[in-house]
């Protein structure tokens, strides 16, 4: 598949993205890889985070893609008090650096530099000795100057010189021990300054181990049968049988801590255990790293968050990690009035559930933060693939599942619809060819509709559109002889025009497009009537000119006018042109478009898999901005879904790493001038952002003088907002005073004064 995009050719970015002030992030801190101890202070990393908590302080310092620390995937974490530094390994290599000022440094030697695929750059463990930072890799161990952050050597341990995986080092009595995967331990003389040759290395022993430290004068190994072994320099001698694998073996220099799936130990400096966790009061939770720190017991879990407790007391344990959702993986997100709901089940590319999720849902309502309903009370619905909210009724919500129904919420009530409460005419379970109690009930695209409808799709049936009425009656409408694939049909999101017309996206089956109000009308769209590049259709939206713009799994169409299905029998879908000089190129040529959304300027925000998200114009003409992971927060180029707050404008991008969302300044235009507000207000002399003014009407003209009367900024708005840069038309910047905001609506009927405050 092609991966250029020819968006490059014209595109123009209208400031610098990387101004973090206008992105927010809400990442889960629930899935925890490791646990690192230091002075009075914990630090824990989930995939794509790291936070610290004094012991003393409740205080949590939070490091994501918003505040700079954007990594791939992390694997281990290592904290240098020594010098102050904060050392992050990932899957792929990737090293990053938080310093002693705070700035995060980002380093790729080994990624681009080590002399292997880049599936064995994985970095396992790190190690500080004597100011260097043993770095444990699938491919061998890397040493790095802690100093200076600079990288010394690269030894390749296997006993012929070739890359082996080493899960950790140690040192002890001036030598390098290494637990490799394949070659036992292997061990050299530090002293040695010819490491990088493997013939300087020898096997110290030959059995298969998981990981080393040294502690009060020995080392202390943990070895594949799940046992724990001390060695004072002339043999291995058994500590504690653990019936489970070693995940994480540490040391404080006065504990040690070793952790399993389902238990964590902590032994003294005789090795005795002196605590021993196996579960923690109401959670279900499976162990993934620990560590002491001053007397407290820190265990990170593989989705509930890091907790701690008293190491003399440890039943009691408090969680601590930073709230937010349930996880990073997140399918969809929705907007209500004032709160975001967000889904973690799936489907993949082909609309396979399996393996069926059992997870929650996540619910963020501004000053309370994240409330997350946990799986165990939603009555066994699986798979959560999409929500939508009745626009007559708040407290009404609708979540889709894609095996077992529908969820019902109205207000603390939830209620699960399936085949067995909606009716003959309701929502229907797939029919599994030799076992007729099957039960697979895959709903997907919920949709109002302007008189408070709710549509939905019914994937693997006949009655493939249904429709749950306001009187609380299904209606069911049959697809056949409409689709090619009709027993296997799938479909993705719905929308629905001000006629009433449902535009469907459907997998392998294009665009189906049906109105019950003329006869029960069909038009399908697909590459046998129409210029649409693939029948795999992953997302529609309707923008303010009645234009459907159709997203594909090789491209984008448009359909100029969706009321030209009240007429017509066939439609008929267009490319967006792109002209650069004498070159004319098709806008996201052959690019699997995952999902469009429309502000309230009519622009389009759209995402490619694999290629972050752009904004174009809204004719598509212009690149306005496009967001990656090299340029912005986004935490994976992957955007899943996108939502737009039409009232503060704030865009949400629902990635497979995380939730992020950018301050945007289009909103829906609102109706009068009586609700026109300006923040910030006043101006400190801080402030790096623009001044935002909001609720206006579409097309208003706004005026900016000084207290003389003086202008200094004039515009038309294009949607609800508009934004000032507090510059006299782009020169300079204004002085510090007070501004009069003049603004008057498009057909001069309605105007409205506000003032702001700029203080330099």
């Amino acid at each position: 598949m092609k991966k250029a995009f020819f968006i490059f050719l014209f595109s123009q970015f209208l400031f610098s993205q990387q101004n973090n002030q206008l992105w927010k992030g809400y990442f889960s801190y629930n899935e925890i890889v490791d646990v690192e101890s230091a002075t009075n202070t914990v630090f824990a990393a989930t995939e794509n985070a790291v936070f610290n908590q004094e012991v003393t302080s409740s205080n949590l310092n939070i490091y994501n893609s918003i505040s700079g620390l954007k990594p791939n995937v992390i694997t281990t974490l290592h904290r240098s008090e020594i010098f102050n530094k904060t050392f992050v390994g990932n899957n792929n290599g990737l090293i990053l650096i938080q310093n002693s000022d705070g700035s995060i440094s980002t380093k790729v030697d080994i990624i681009t530099e080590v002399p292997v695929p880049p599936d064995k750059k994985k970095i396992n463990d790190f190690y500080e000795f004597d100011g260097r930072l043993y770095i444990a890799a699938d491919y061998g161990i890397s040493v790095m100057d802690i100093a200076t952050s600079e990288f010394i050597s690269t030894y390749f341990i296997g006993t012929t010189g070739e890359e082996t995986e080493v899960l950790q080092t140690t040192v002890f009595n001036n030598e390098i021990y290494a637990v490799t995967r394949n070659f036992g331990i292997r061990k050299a003389s530090l002293g040695n300054p010819n490491l990088f040759d493997f013939n300087q290395w020898q096997t110290f022993d030959g059995g298969y181990w998981t990981g080393i430290i040294s502690f009060n004068n020995q080392l202390v190994a943990s070895n594949a049968n799940s046992k724990l072994y001390r060695n004072n320099g002339t043999s291995f001698q058994e500590i504690l049988s653990l019936n489970q694998a070693v995940i994480k073996l540490k040391t404080n220099g006065s504990e040690v801590v070793v952790t399993t799936q389902n238990n964590v130990y902590v032994l003294n400096t005789a090795l005795l255990v002196t605590a021993h966790v196996n579960q923690i009061t109401d959670y279900n939770v499976q162990f993934t790293a620990a560590s002491v720190v001053n007397g407290f017991l820190y265990i990170g879990t593989q989705k509930d968050g890091l907790f701690s407790a008293s190491l003399s007391n440890p039943t009691v344990f408090t969680p601590i990690s930073p709230n937010g959702p349930l996880q990073n993986y997140t399918f969809r997100v929705k907007k209500g009035s004032n709160r975001l709901w967000a889904v973690h089940g799936d489907y993949n590319q082909q609309f396979n559930p399996y393996p069926l999720d059992e997870l929650g849902i996540s619910m963020f309502n501004g000053e309370n933060g994240w409330v997350n309903k946990p799986y165990d009370e939603l009555l066994g619905a699986k798979s959560l693939s999409d929500i939508a909210f009745n626009p007559s009724r708040p407290n009404e919500v609708y979540v889709t599942s894609y095996f077992s129904g529908m969820l019902k919420f109205q207000g603390d009530n939830i209620e699960l619809l399936n085949n067995t409460n909606t009716g003959p005419n309701g929502l229907e379970s797939l029919v599994l060819s030799g076992n007729p109690t099957y039960v697979d009930i895959r709903i997907n695209s919920p949709a109002f509709d302007r008189d408070g409808n709710l549509w939905v799709t019914n994937a693997f049936v006949n009655k493939a559109i249904k429709v749950l009425r306001t009187n609380g009656q299904w209606q069911s409408y049959d697809l056949t002889g409409i689709t090619a694939n009709l027993s296997s049909g799938r479909y993705n999101s719905m929308a629905i025009d001000r006629n009433n017309t449902k535009w469907i996206s459907a997998y392998n089956d294009g665009v189906v497009a049906f109105n019950e109000n003329y006869g029960n009308k069909f038009i399908v769209i697909n590459q046998s009537n129409a210029n649409i590049p693939s029948t795999d259709v992953n997302c529609v939206a309707l923008d303010n000119r009645n234009q459907l713009w159709i997203g594909t799994g090789a491209g984008l169409r448009i359909l100029p006018s969706v009321d030209r299905f009240v007429s017509e029998t066939e439609l008929e879908v267009f490319p967006i042109i792109i002209q650069e000089g004498d070159l004319a190129q098709e806008l996201f040529y052959q690019q699997p478009v995952l999902d469009i959304a429309v502000d309230g300027a009519n622009r389009k925000w759209i995402s490619i898999a694999d290629g972050g998200v752009f904004l174009v114009s809204s004719n598509g003409q212009q690149t306005i901005y496009r967001f990656d992971k090299s340029n912005s927060p986004l935490p994976s180029n992957n955007v899943l879904d996108i939502e737009i707050d039409g009232v503060s404008g704030e865009v949400f991008f629902a990635t497979d790493k995380g939730i992020v969302s950018f301050l945007g300044t289009s909103t829906k235009p609102s109706d009068s001038l009586g609700d026109v507000f300006v923040y910030p207000n006043p101006v400190r002399p801080n402030f790096t952002g623009t001044v935002k003014i909001s609720g206006l009407t579409d097309k208003a003209n706004v005026k900016i003088t000084d207290i003389e009367g003086n202008l200094v900024y004039e515009t038309t708005s294009s949607g609800g907002t508009i934004e000032w840069d507090t510059t006299a038309f782009g020169k300079y910047k204004v002085a510090s005073g007070v501004y009069m905001i003049f603004v008057a609506s498009q057909d001069g009927m309605d105007s409205t004064v506000k003032k702001v405050m700029i203080i330099r």
